[in-house]
């Protein structure tokens, strides 16, 4: 049998906005500039960065893009820390109840009540790659990876659609906990 093996794709802080706060934070109807496309078909990392202020400190992070329905802000939990919240681990999307911050962009600000989480470890496949390891969307699933810190990730949610390429994300503070780079791959072990 051969191995299963998924690039690796370190996800480091950033956020998806609503349009509504694209309006607010950058001027009514801004559109979201290109910077450089990410693996995920559609998917883009903007020139646009904002300010997230929590109780204790803010962090400077990138938009991505395309606009989405609801704001989220994505952080590692060492980044939780230094805003002064506690982020639920999460699926994208998976926001209720999580905490809120001020948003501060050039041309203005916005509170969010809930939105920031650090997300789940996934692997983005494509359906044919699915079909290939036996995985089914929302399987979860465990990886392994080698290098000089051997690490397995347990409970890895399997995101299998025809819109994604294969890439396994995880966020920057186990990425580098384990010596991964982007690039690096993993292989899934059950």
């Amino acid at each position: 049998m051969s191995k299963k093996l998924v690039p690796v794709g370190l996800s480091n802080r950033h956020c998806h906005l609503s349009q509504a706060d694209i309006d607010v934070l950058f001027g009514e109807g801004h559109q979201l500039t290109n910077f450089k496309d990410l693996k995920q078909p559609g998917q883009y990392a903007c020139e646009e960065k904002i300010t997230v202020v929590g109780p204790k400190g803010s962090l400077t992070m990138r938009v991505l893009g395309p606009a989405r329905n609801q704001s989220q802000i994505e952080v590692s939990l060492t980044d939780g820390f230094a805003l002064g919240v506690k982020p639920p681990v999460r699926q994208s999307g998976d926001l209720a109840g999580s905490p809120g911050a001020k948003l501060v962009g050039p041309k203005g600000e916005v509170e969010i009540s809930e939105g920031i989480i650090a997300a789940a470890r996934h692997i983005h496949m494509h359906t044919s790659d699915g079909e290939a390891f036996g995985i089914k969307d929302k399987d979860v699933i465990d990886v392994e990876f080698g290098g000089d810190r051997g690490v397995i990730f347990k409970n890895v949610l399997a995101r299998v659609n025809e819109a994604f390429a294969l890439e396994f994300h995880v966020d920057i503070d186990e990425g580098n906990a384990a010596g991964l780079k982007n690039g690096d791959e993993v292989e899934i072990i059950s």
